[in-house]
């Protein structure tokens, strides 16, 4: 057994989310004027993940807006429910996921960003699928890692989305490595790279490539970003840095501030018509544009000033 062996298996166990129960499940959480319908939905990899789908009542004989939610690091799919009511109550459809290594999905040797962005992909396919879908009104809600794999798939992937909206978003990973690095008390140089170097190998991607201050400014699509003034975990200067990153390629971003820390389920209470006015303001634009318009859809929104 060598030390290179050693050193990955110690690393993953160190970086592995916990599990953590929907409580109470899904199934049992109240809901009005809509449908509540689980499922399994297969993965390229041959992994299940565990998904909801959550109709208004209106949609079953009209195509709706449809947003797919995405927990973050160590939470789940129950952990996103004070989203649900506003979206539903507004006539959205609403798909909920465990990521892989997550609530009710199956494990794997690791997960990351990569592998959330991959799985909202998943779920995205199978949601345009399902009656009463409109695939062309597609959007991402997210949180923390979960954002940060909305704006990456935003950016690379298939489907299209229409809109993103992101909570507590991260700028870049590598920051959020060497917080962690700090936290443990080992040290930034040699330790510190090394540890960075080996994430990056493992998870198949360079942080570069996969950082949301690069991926929101390839983004065509208007996004949200929702961030907690007493976040700590992740500071409200990432979220400024995200919008200038995007204003600077052109792109359409607003921000959100909120009073309320990285977890923001409490928080969001307050400012959920401000998320369903975004949406419908997209929703809105869509309409007055051509098929062919509509990949640059952020054209047709005044950028956000200053």
């Amino acid at each position: 057994m060598g030390l290179r062996w050693v050193f990955h298996h110690a690393l993953l166990r160190a970086l592995r989310a916990p599990r953590l129960p929907h409580e109470p499940p899904i199934h049992q959480r109240a809901l009005r004027g809509g449908t509540l319908s689980a499922h399994r939905l297969s993965t390229s990899a041959g992994k299940q993940l565990a998904a909801w789908l959550i109709r208004p009542n209106a949609s079953a004989s009209t195509s709706a807006p449809t947003v797919l939610v995405m927990h973050g690091w160590g939470a789940n799919a129950a952990m996103m429910w004070p989203v649900v009511q506003p979206l539903v109550d507004t006539g959205h459809v609403v798909g909920l996921l465990d990521a892989r290594c997550h609530g009710e999905s199956d494990g794997a040797d690791f997960t990351s960003l990569p592998r959330f962005a991959e799985d909202i992909a998943t779920a995205l396919l199978w949601l345009v699928q399902q009656p009463g879908v409109d695939a062309q009104r597609l959007a991402l809600l997210g949180h923390s890692v979960g954002a940060g794999a909305c704006l990456l798939h935003a950016a690379q992937g298939q489907p299209k989305v229409a809109a993103v909206v992101s909570l507590s978003a991260f700028a870049h990973p590598a920051e959020v490595m060497r917080r962690w690095l700090a936290e443990h008390h080992l040290p930034q140089r040699v330790v510190g790279q090394t540890i960075l170097a080996h994430v990056q190998e493992v998870i198949g991607a360079r942080f570069d490539d996969i950082a949301p201050i690069h991926t929101i400014a390839k983004l065509t699509t208007p996004v949200l970003l929702v961030h907690g003034r007493q976040d700590e975990a992740v500071p409200f200067s990432d979220a400024e840095r995200l919008a200038e990153a995007a204003w600077d390629a052109g792109g359409y971003v607003r921000i959100l501030a909120v009073d309320g820390p990285h977890d923001l389920r409490e928080a969001l209470e307050p400012h959920a018509h401000e998320i369903i006015d975004f949406l419908a303001a997209v929703w809105r634009r869509m309409a007055t544009l051509k098929p062919s318009q509509a990949t640059r859809l952020s054209d047709r929104f005044e950028h956000q000033t200053r």
